[in-house]
């Protein structure tokens, strides 16, 4: 017999192409198998749990909750809070004393809430499986069921997570115009810096889709319109080491050659490196509530940028980022499939009281399920020995 009566939903951490969608597809899912049940959105994440800001979700947004899949962002708000880290949340006025953890199985008491729905990345639900655990052992009958976000698809044991294939895909959109850029200025070199803090995964797929947009594009190379100068040259991502003056002078012959030289570098590439440099410079380290590092203090795409450019010989570098771009879309069909497929899912989850984190479990032959939240973690590698991504680069002349 089914126990519950309301549910809420949260999202949390930075934006991915599938935070509406995902919010309005449990709204549809809810609505259409267990309509009696009442359902709240705690607004900006844990941020507004831990204040007990929520709104209810009401028949009018029922009605309407289709065109939520048609929008990127998050209609409810998102915030970054790890709710054990109770220094940064007094700090911010979020808690006034004690145990945040506390604080937010209290308020999910108070609001007379069965089942809380996290929608984030790992930091989000190893935040959510830190909750799980305090009101398991502290007798919350509650039940916590989360959904895999990050656009950097790094998310142990998950194959994709939701809102990756988007990203991707705009990434790709974006820079088609940034390249054209190469004609305003001789001895152009570009940067694309994309998003991936540990994971190369969203800056191979993007160049991937790159260039399958511009394979299917007609050229004109007689007049100096040609498929080598809008083609990448190089990617980066932190699995793989840089030889900087190996790829330099590869770089520099193409240079030569065509005029322009263009570089997908992903966020987190080369980072330990720059992190050095700056300390022994004695600069600071400016890291966020989870302890990362925030890499736009770093600044890899500018350091890779300055490097390259001297030893090109380069006459001006433009470093253009994509991740805002492409966090904030619409989920494209790949992404709305996948979403809907979880959300369908986290719902029987949640009406069975089977809690933990919905998706494609590469440990157990990548069946849809509700994964342990003591299985979650985030770091998931890109495995940059997979064979797409290694006959590109060698398309591209990276790797012999």
């Amino acid at each position: 017999m089914n126990d519950v009566k309301r549910v809420a939903l949260l999202t949390a951490g930075g934006l991915a192409p599938c935070l509406s969608s995902a919010v309005g597809g449990l709204i549809e899912r809810y609505t259409e198998i267990a309509p009696d049940i009442d359902i709240i959105a705690y607004i900006g994440g844990y941020k507004g749990l831990l204040k007990g800001e929520y709104i209810r979700i009401t028949d009018e947004v029922r009605e309407n909750a289709r065109f939520l899949h048609n929008h990127g962002g998050s209609p409810i708000g998102n915030s970054r809070v790890k709710l054990t880290n109770v220094a940064d949340c007094i700090k911010r006025g979020l808690v006034k004393d004690g145990n945040p953890l506390e604080v937010a199985a209290k308020q999910l008491s108070k609001d007379g809430v069965d089942v809380l729905h996290t929608v984030g990345g790992d930091d989000t639900n190893t935040t959510a499986a830190d909750l799980a655990a305090y009101l398991a052992g502290n007798g919350y009958n509650l039940t916590v069921v989360g959904l895999p976000k990050t656009i950097d698809n790094d998310v142990y044991p998950i194959k994709q997570s939701l809102g990756a294939f988007t990203a991707a895909e705009q990434s790709a959109v974006y820079f088609r115009n940034v390249v054209s850029e190469h004609s305003a200025n001789p001895r152009m070199l570009i940067i694309h810096e994309v998003m991936g803090r540990n994971c190369g995964w969203l800056t191979a797929m993007t160049a991937k889709e790159y260039r399958n947009m511009i394979k299917m594009e007609n050229f004109v190379p007689e007049i100096g319109l040609s498929q080598k100068k809008i083609d990448v040259h190089a990617v980066f991502i932190p699995e793989n080491a840089i030889d900087i003056e190996a790829e330099a002078a590869r770089l520099k012959h193409i240079m030569d050659e065509i005029d322009c030289v263009n570089i997908f570098i992903s966020e987190g590439a080369g980072v330990d490196a720059i992190v050095k440099q700056m300390e022994e410079n004695g600069q600071e380290i400016i890291r966020d509530a989870f302890g990362h590092i925030k890499l736009d203090t770093v600044n890899p795409g500018k350091w890779f940028g300055e490097q390259f450019a001297k030893m090109l010989g380069a006459e001006k570098v433009l470093i253009q980022k994509s991740g805002y771009y492409a966090r904030a879309t619409a989920a494209n069909a790949r992404d709305l499939s996948l979403i809907k497929s979880c959300t369908d899912l986290a719902v029987d989850c949640a009406l069975k009281r089977q809690g933990g984190v919905i998706g494609h479990d590469e440990e157990d032959k990548n069946i849809l399920k509700a994964i342990d939240f003591k299985r979650i973690a985030g770091g998931k590698p890109f495995d940059s020995n997979v064979s797409w991504y290694r006959d590109m680069l060698k398309e591209i002349g990276q790797l012999g």
